[in-house]
């Protein structure tokens, strides 16, 4: 399967169920179905409601308490049919994009994953995930650090709690494995 159907299926995770928010755009219909949400440790495990092949994913948001701006998001989404894992970071705005997001445990530390764009809620890393690092993070103990460095140079490691890790992604892969259902494909031009 190629990448950019992978990244299609993230897509379609980031925009929720972007397939109904369409239809409803054409004729004034029932509201989209919500993902269905399991909460395992500090991580939720949802699925949408949408064709996708990966319809699921493990979640985690945190915030400022005081400005009530997200400070990061990171979603992780298993594609069964291509035995590969996708995942998406959202940070915001204010960073530098050169040097890119290194995840660090206190055993492991991840290849740097560039940003690939960025918009008005953010900057994002999405991209296919090494099997590995779910491995490292399956086993890394209480928590890992995401590693951006701001526009001023400042460094900065910000904290992702693992507790329930490993059960989060044995719940989304399941579900993942049982919704999964291919992208329609595009019609050939005629000729």
């Amino acid at each position: 399967m190629k990448f950019s159907h992978l990244l299609s299926g993230l897509a379609l995770l980031a925009l929720g169920s972007g397939a109904a928010l369409a239809q409803q755009a054409q004729a004034p219909a029932a509201p989209p179905a919500p993902p269905e949400v399991k909460q395992i440790g500090d991580w939720q495990v949802r699925c949408f409601p949408v064709q996708s092949p990966s319809p699921c994913d493990m979640f985690q948001q945190q915030g400022d308490e005081r400005t009530k701006q997200r400070i990061l998001a990171l979603s992780i989404a298993f594609d069964p049919a291509a035995n590969a894992h996708l995942i998406q970071i959202v940070v915001p705005l204010g960073i530098s994009v050169g040097p890119g997001v290194v995840i660090h445990t206190n055993t492991y530390t991840s290849k740097v994953m560039p940003y690939r764009r960025c918009d008005r809620a953010g900057c994002y890393v999405e991209r296919q995930l090494d099997n590995e690092v779910i491995e490292q993070l399956s086993h890394a103990g209480d928590s890992a650090m995401v590693k951006i460095v701001a526009d001023d140079g400042k460094k900065y490691d910000l904290k992702v709690p693992l507790n329930g890790f490993a059960a989060a992604h044995d719940s989304m892969s399941e579900q993942a494995r049982q919704k999964a259902k291919p992208l329609p494909q595009a019609a050939a031009p005629a000729k």
